[in-house]
């Protein structure tokens, strides 16, 4: 299986514009925000919850981030108004840090004073490995500022998280989980498949040794399975943690924890940089490509056998 996921992210720059936009449209709500809105509505009606991106990580003005700022206002407005369970997810490359530390640490602030205003709040991504110091100490000033409605992600496959999490242990931290996406080195990341895995699992226990709110985020059935087992062992209810998944990867999977009686938050990104993202993704997770290859080709058969 990962032979054919490289090999579909290989030819992804050559498949035409259109059919990119038709293979993404179940994983990215539109380029609008009207767009998310109906998606969020659909996931709440299912029993999820959300939280909703705006696309734009590769931003080179400061304009430009602040639109971006502009735009999760928007979003923070449209919730409130519609009355949706959702929060929102930013990466600091939109909102400036590649421009520098302070635009970013301005633009964050206005998102989350905005968010707080509203009883909303905020999950700080975790980008690649050359942002991760910045992304904390961002966080750390946040929370040292008196906002309690910010939250951070760990990726498991970088080594130096479970240092992290000691780190931040003081502040009980509410943590989105994740394997992580990125192309690392060898020295800063775990490279096989098993050892994320049991990197995973390790920063789970961590966390929730530690009394911190997870998000486990994976659309890998076996550490579902560890995540049930953990916070079944934890003794946690209901509102003391969560599931994540992205917006149509391993729907099914995702209908399983529900109808267990698990909260289950489905990431929504939007934006008119669908594009950018789209290969993005795809190129930097092949796993998700072949996720969405399979899906679409069954969804391909079906049609033309009339199922």
């Amino acid at each position: 299986m990962a032979i054919f996921d490289r090999a579909i992210v290989r030819l992804l720059p050559a498949v035409p514009r259109p059919l990119v936009q038709k293979l993404s449209e179940r994983y990215i709500a539109g380029p609008e925000l009207k767009d998310a809105r109906e998606a969020v509505r659909r996931i709440n009606r299912e029993g999820k919850l959300a939280t909703i991106d705006v696309l734009g990580e590769e931003i080179t003005t400061e304009e430009e981030a602040a639109a971006i700022v502009r735009a999760y206002q928007d979003v923070f407005a449209d919730i409130q108004r519609c009355g949706l369970d959702s929060n929102v997810s930013v990466k600091l490359t939109g909102l400036g840090l590649k421009l520098g530390y302070e635009i970013c640490r301005d633009n964050l602030r206005v998102v989350v004073e905005d968010a707080a205003s509203r009883g909303n709040f905020v999950r700080i991504d975790m980008e690649d490995s050359s942002t991760t110091d910045d992304t904390l100490r961002l966080y750390r000033e946040l929370r040292a500022d008196g906002h309690e409605n910010v939250g951070i992600v760990l990726q498991a496959m970088l080594r130096r998280t479970t240092t992290d999490i000691a780190d931040i242990g003081d502040l009980e931290p509410s943590v989105r989980l994740c394997k992580g996406i990125y192309v690392e080195p060898p020295e800063v990341a775990y490279q096989e498949y098993e050892a994320v895995r049991a990197a995973f699992v390790r920063a789970l226990e961590a966390l929730l040794e530690a009394g911190s709110y997870v998000g486990i985020a994976t659309h890998d059935r076996w550490l579902l399975d560890e995540g049930r087992r953990l916070v079944a062992e934890h003794g946690l209810e209901r509102e003391e943690y969560e599931f994540q998944m992205l917006l149509g990867v391993r729907p099914l999977l995702g209908d399983e924890l529900v109808s267990e009686g698990h909260r289950l938050r489905i990431y929504v990104p939007f934006g008119r940089h669908w594009y950018a993202y789209s290969l993005r993704r795809l190129q930097e997770n092949p796993r998700i490509a072949g996720y969405i290859a399979a899906d679409t080709l069954g969804r391909l058969v079906g049609r033309r056998n009339g199922i």
